[in-house]
């Protein structure tokens, strides 16, 4: 991942919102939620969710598909992982055992 990518995706997460709304899609795995299953969760209106789903895919944190009349939103799970392994990176470097807790010690691992 690029510094500009990072700067971007933790700024999308700088808001209390947002990081909820990806903690919610992360907890939800890979079937995702409907946008007002997000809402709901998160304890803000259907508006208010769009807002912030909108500009945490654009830093490319969470991808949509339609799925009949309902849009359906997952956690970018590769993304995700590339950030952590991002901040980890210079950290680890001769000494994994300092991220071995996160799991960002075995990048190559993850899956």
């Amino acid at each position: 991942m690029e510094e500009r990518q990072a700067l971007s995706a933790f700024g999308a997460l700088s808001q209390e919102t947002r990081l909820r709304i990806i903690r919610i899609l992360v907890i939800a795995g890979t079937d995702g939620l409907a946008a007002g299953a997000v809402a709901e969760e998160a304890g803000v209106s259907a508006t208010n969710v769009s807002f912030h789903l909108k500009a945490l895919e654009q830093a490319g944190l969470v991808s949509q598909q339609r799925a009949s009349r309902s849009i359906i939103y997952t956690a970018s799970f590769d993304a995700l992982g590339e950030l952590v392994r991002f901040l980890m990176e210079d950290c680890c470097a001769g000494h994994p055992k300092i991220c071995a807790p996160t799991g960002a010690a075995n990048p190559k691992g993850v899956e």
